[in-house]
């Protein structure tokens, strides 16, 4: 009988969910812990086409949103991809580990 790939797929899923809640939950004591996220603004920028050298040359940029904390946090020690509530609390644990 051959494999299925969705329960293949399910359990791999299930088995990194389950990595990933215990080094939220466990952090290393020896490790450095500082949290850090991606944040990005979006600017519009405007150009002029400049004929004689065939090129566009900015004129201006105007930024159009504010920057906002991102969605998801990663830790120095190497725990990717957690929510603001697990990066706290996995800060809460290592400082308490200490």
């Amino acid at each position: 009988m051959a494999d299925d790939p969705e329960k293949t797929l399910q359990d791999w899923k299930a088995e990194m969910q389950a990595e990933h809640d215990d080094a939220i939950a466990d952090p290393d004591p020896d490790a450095d812990h500082r949290i850090e996220g991606v944040a990005q603004v979006n600017y519009r920028v405007y150009y002029e086409y400049d004929a004689d050298a065939d090129a566009l040359e900015r004129t201006r940029e105007e930024q159009v949103n504010d920057l906002t904390d991102p969605e998801l946090h990663s830790c120095a020690c190497g725990v990717r991809g957690m929510t603001p509530d697990e990066a706290r609390q996995h800060m809460r644990t290592a400082h308490d580990q200490s």
